[in-house]
Formats: structure tokens, sequence, C-alpha cells
């Protein structure tokens, strides 16, 4: 089968229904949760605010529109390399300058929903991934690895979202030894969670803080954060389409991220 062949059976799958396309975004909108940071230390990202500049009236008789104010990790969104500091050195770490061939790729979707459900503090470990592995077959070059947790369920709620207490907030995510694996390894085309960030709830108190971020930027790889209904896809055979909007000098942007699947 020839490259076209193949792109011809991709459009045949999609008109006929035989290819499914799945939504792995989250609404965004007014009460979207936001990451919350220690204020010592850091500003948040402030909430989305959706503006009427009008709708079929007097100031524009046939149309309708709004403006937005929204920041560049705001519901379901893709990391740059340039959001660390660690990849704020590539030339092509902005939204703007990554090449678009790395918008679509393989996606590796790691099921972690049991454990999860469990232990809001769940950590994937490297024995985790390469039992996946065994099971599934090898993560290779460029794909996407991506840790379902099913936390999507409370993406309604920033409280629960967040799951924050006194101690911190609470929510699964990888070990630093997973993103060296998968980087270093694996070289894999980035990382993707279902919670509000790339990185565990408690990822700021590791010995490498912040892994997902810290060791995903410094590989000049990608994250994605936020991903909804990732139980309707395959452990292995989605392709996921995760492109960010091209903002100049963009160390992120909100994307609608989409999974072609078999039926």
């Amino acid at each position: 089968m020839t490259n076209t062949d193949a792109l011809a059976t991709l459009a045949s799958g999609l008109l006929d229904g035989s290819i499914k396309v799945i939504d792995c975004t989250a609404p965004l909108g007014p009460d979207t949760p936001l990451l919350k940071l220690p204020p010592e230390i850091a500003d948040d990202t402030p909430k989305i605010e959706i503006h009427k500049i009008s709708e079929y009236g007097d100031r524009g008789p046939f149309w309708a529109w709004n403006w937005l104010k929204i920041g560049e990790h705001s519901g379901t969104h893709y990391d740059a390399p340039h959001h660390w500091v660690t990849g704020k050195d590539y030339a092509d770490g902005s939204v703007d300058t990554i090449d678009p061939q790395y918008f679509a790729a393989p996606a590796n979707v790691i099921d972690c929903s049991k454990e999860a459900a469990e232990d809001a503090d769940f950590l994937l470990t490297v024995e985790h991934v390469k039992a996946w592995e065994a099971e599934h077959g090898e993560i290779k070059q460029g794909e996407w690895v991506l840790m379902r947790t099913d936390w999507d369920q409370y993406n309604t709620d920033e409280a629960a979202y967040l799951n924050a207490d006194e101690t911190g907030p609470h929510t699964p995510g990888p070990t630093a030894e997973v993103i060296q694996y998968l980087m270093e390894e694996k070289k894999a085309l980035g990382w993707g969670t279902q919670c509000i960030g790339t990185d565990a709830g408690a990822a700021g108190g590791f010995e490498i803080p912040f892994p997902a971020h810290n060791l995903l930027h410094k590989h000049n790889r990608y994250g994605l954060a936020s991903l909804t209904n990732l139980d309707k896809l395959p452990a292995k055979g989605a392709i996921l389409v995760a492109a960010p909007l091209k903002i100049v000098k963009g160390t992120g942007s909100p994307i609608r991220a989409l999974a072609l699947v078999a039926a």
C-alpha cells in the first residue's frame, strides 16, 4: 500500500464511520478548573472570561462574536518546552516554532484508573510501564504516552479536581524515573495526563521537583494536561491529534485534543 492509498483508506474510514473521532478535550469556560500555586512563589492564571462583542444587534446585525481572556495553560492544554526553565533555550521551543509533524502521533494509553481510585497520590513507576509494555507492546520512538486515571470525572468541580488539603494537592502522576525512561530510553514524543498538570500533585516535593515538566522540556518534548475520555481509547492503536494555537512566543496553548480510533 502506498502512502496515498493509506490516506485514502483513512479518508474512507472517517466518512463511513469505521474510524471514530474521540474528543479528549474538556469544556473551556469561566468554570474551567485552573492550577493553584503557592502565592508566596507564584502568580496564578486568572479565571477564563468570555466577553460578548455583539450578537445580531445594532453593533453587528448579521453576526455574533466574543473576545476572550484566557491563559495559555488553561483547560485541556499543551505544554511547550519554553514553559519550563529546562527548555528555555530551544530555538523551536515555543508553540509557534514547533514542527507540526509532531502534532499527530500514535498514542499509548496506560490504564491506572483502578490505582488512582484507590490512592489519589498514586505514582506510576518504570516497573508499571514495563509490565504494560510486556502485555501490550513496546512504546516506540515518537509516540505519545498517556496516563489514564479517569480523573476527568472531577473536572466540573475545581476543588475535587485539584483535591488539595493543608498538605497540598493529591492527584496521581509519574515518578521522575518514568519520565527519564520515556525520554531517554523510549524517546517518546511526550506525556499526557487527565489531571490539572502533567505532574503528580505532590511533585513539588520530589527529589527532582516537578519531574514531568523538568525532564520533558529538558529533552525538547511536550506535555498534555486535563485530557478527557481516555477510557474510550485502546491501550494501543489510536492516533492522537494535539495541535496548539500558533501563539507568537507561546509557552503553551489550549487545544482540542482528538483521537482517531477503529470502531
